[in-house]
């Protein structure tokens, strides 16, 4: 009968450790890797950062917040607090029947969407009261009553389809909607919704 001998070969305990340290450090170095395209890839396609400048959402956002912003398959929709693209603003012509554009503010605003396409705005600016189709609305979150009329409509207005009609919280404050250099958004100019603010820490949260 043939007889086999069977040669082991024994690692070097050390080269083992070194090999086995090698090889964590590479898949800590994939997962890394992995991480930060998966990163920009949200950031890409379903979220933004945005830097709230200025005063115009007080009480609601401060000068210096920072918020994430999500815009895949986002709809405009009443109450949402959004970034806008304001390189234009849209106002209704002489004829109050067709929509002509004019230079905007050529920045990004931070604003809450009052009405949506289709419905009716009207502003009481002696009682500071805003209604949309007719329905007075509960604006716990502003810091003054909308006492300001910035010429850019006559009221009530009725917002185009395709288009959205926004206003800061601080309504002596903010340049939006009312003023012609605004107006009616177009929803292609619509960033985002804003879903969470990030900054400062100690106001973390979902703005209401």
């Amino acid at each position: 009968m043939a007889k086999y001998e069977l040669n082991y070969e024994v690692l070097d305990g050390e080269k083992n450790k070194e090999i086995t340290a090698a090889e964590e450090f590479l898949d800590w170095v994939e997962t890394i890797i992995f991480a930060f395209f998966v990163v920009i890839l949200i950031f890409t396609f379903l979220l933004r950062v945005a830097n709230v400048d200025g005063e115009s959402m007080l009480p609601t956002l401060v000068d210096g917040d920072r918020l994430i912003v999500s815009h895949l398959f986002y709809e405009p929709a009443a109450g949402d607090i959004v970034i806008v693209n304001n390189d234009k603003g849209n106002i209704y012509d002489n004829t109050g029947n067709k929509i002509e554009t004019i230079d905007g503010l050529g920045k990004i605003i931070v604003k809450r969407i009052i009405a949506v396409g289709g419905q009716e705005v009207n502003i009481d600016f002696d009682t500071g009261d805003v209604f949309v189709d007719g329905n007075k609305l509960d604006e716990q979150y502003i810091a003054e009553a909308t006492k300001m009329d910035e010429g850019g409509h006559q009221y009530p207005v009725v917002v185009p389809e395709g288009y959205v009609f926004v206003m800061g919280d601080n309504r002596m404050n903010s340049t939006d909607s009312r003023d012609a250099r605004v107006g009616f958004v177009e929803e292609e100019d619509v960033l985002g919704k804003v879903i969470v603010r990030i900054f400062p820490f100690d106001s973390i949260g979902v703005p209401a």
